[in-house]
């Protein structure tokens, strides 16, 4: 067994766990890496049977990358811009009151980034699904409150993610499910997915709620004016499908710019047309800043479009969003560098399926190693050969591979003796031994914050020196820090 198959195992002994805790009826679970949906879980049963990776539940506010992803195609398609004012889409927004007098309109990006000002309103806005246009728009004349002047601070609203459903359906000319549907659903053939409630109930998880230690099934809302918020059906196949889609955005990222065109933009994912890996990437990246801790993870958040972006300790970028529904919980998180994510549903209100799900996610990446090797260019390489012989007073270093900026921030004849007086610090200096491939090597001591920089270190008899380069942006580049400090043992 691998260590990535033992790893799933473990997967599966936690939900295991958690299905003893009475969170909900049932839960459905899946692994996929870069290849696609790889394993699969569930416990308790909906219609009484096991549920699948088939099972239908509702993915609540997951269905907000779906309508991030429709805004940025219109986007990118000069039908709209971010930076736009609400009002232009939205005339029954003139009725608002701002919070000040010199409080801007709320854009687009704002509504994107959930940053327009308005109040967090989760339990208000889950119940708000079947609100039609016209409700809307009353709700609009009534006024808003506002906690923040619109572009200042993050707060959750389901409220800005209508109105960006509203601005769909405006712009394109057609509803907002109907955009959703011919532009993403069809396109990547997510079949199991939909708005409407579907026809086979013994696919579909009902919700509940704990009432006086027993479940109570809950009905279902219908769709309208909020479905941009969370209105989506998905199954862990379906949405699984959806994440690993979004996630290829970042598949071979950095790329040798001598390789030909062909090799360049080769893409493991299919439907680019949809969304180019660009503007994908966009959705994936800290827009505006939420101002706590991960919940999951403990880690530092931030909101992107439509999806949430961890910056995870010794992972890196966790890309994710969860969706609480009335009866219903749902997750999807992956890791960027990697392309390995989970898919997780309950039925119940407030189950949180989120905790497991990152915690699962978490321990798998930890235990397979899943944070690649840093790597250097080519001549990053080369730059540390020649450094490190200079140091050690092996060769001079050619002047053609350093910057003229390195002699004009400390001339070298004041560098050479400091150098000399670094290597009297920590004694004889050990045989070089340096690697010759561009994977960085860890356990040697190196590390690497980019292609273009690298520390490693030079070893003696009572300590080591520290050594940091850094390269120029050029098309041939050149060494444009250079610094060697002693590291005593």
């Amino acid at each position: 067994m691998t260590p990535f198959d033992e790893a799933l195992r473990g997967v599966d002994r936690l939900f295991e766990q958690r299905s003893t805790e009475t969170r909900a009826p049932s839960a459905s679970y899946g692994v996929f890496t870069p290849g696609g949906l790889v394993h699969t879980g569930s416990t308790g049963a909906v219609a009484g049977s096991s549920p699948t990776a088939d099972t239908i539940y509702r993915i609540a506010s997951c269905t907000k990358s779906f309508t991030a992803t429709v805004v940025l195609a219109l986007r990118d398609a000069g039908q709209l811009g971010l930076d736009d004012p609400i009002t232009r889409y939205i005339p029954a927004f003139e009725a608002v009151r701002l919070p000040t007098a010199d409080s801007p309109v709320p854009t687009i990006r704002m509504l994107l980034t959930m940053s327009a000002g308005f109040p967090t309103d989760d339990p208000w806005g889950d119940r708000q699904e079947s609100i039609t246009d016209d409700e809307l728009d009353a709700l609009l004349g009534t006024g808003l409150r506002f906690d923040s002047i619109p572009g200042t601070t993050f707060a959750y609203s389901n409220l800005g993610y209508a109105l960006l459903g509203r601005i769909i359906s405006v712009v394109a000319g057609r509803p907002y499910r109907d955009v959703v549907t011919d532009t993403i659903l069809r396109p990547l053939g997510l079949t199991s997915t939909g708005f409407v409630r579907p026809d086979d109930n013994s696919r579909l998880a009902i919700g509940h709620r704990r009432l006086d230690d027993e479940w109570e099934s809950l009905p279902f809302s219908g769709p309208g004016g909020f479905s941009s918020i969370g209105g989506l059906f998905s199954t862990v196949t379906d949405l699984a499908r959806w994440a690993r889609w979004l996630a290829s955005a970042f598949d071979g990222a950095v790329r040798d710019p001598s390789a030909d065109d062909a090799a360049r933009f080769v893409s493991s994912a299919d439907h680019d047309g949809i969304l180019s890996r660009s503007s994908r990437r966009e959705m994936q990246q800290l827009q505006r800043f939420v101002p706590s801790v991960s919940a999951s993870t403990g880690s530092p958040a931030g909101y992107g479009f439509g999806l949430f972006v961890e910056e995870v300790p010794g992972l890196g970028p966790v890309v994710s969003h969860s969706g609480g529904y009335p009866g219903f919980s749902a997750h999807m998180r992956w890791h960027a560098a990697s392309g390995i994510g989970i898919i997780a549903f309950e039925n119940a209100t407030y189950a949180q399926v989120s905790v497991p799900a990152a915690a699962t996610l978490h321990a798998l990446l930890s235990e397979v190693g899943a944070v690649p090797a840093a790597e250097v260019w080519p001549e990053t390489r080369v730059a540390q050969a020649a450094v490190d012989a200079a140091v050690r007073g092996a060769s001079p270093l050619d002047p053609a591979l350093v910057s003229p900026n390195v002699e004009l921030d400390i001339p070298f004849t004041h560098r050479r003796r400091v150098w000399a007086e670094a290597i009297a610090a920590v004694g004889e200096l050990e045989p070089a031994s340096l690697p010759d491939r561009l994977t960085v090597d860890a356990d040697a001591g190196e590390s690497s914050q980019a292609p273009s920089h690298l520390r490693w270190r030079i070893v003696g008899d009572r300590g080591a020196l520290r050594v940091e380069i850094r390269l120029t942006p050029e098309g041939t580049p050149r060494i444009q820090t250079l610094t060697v400090r002693p590291e005593h043992a």
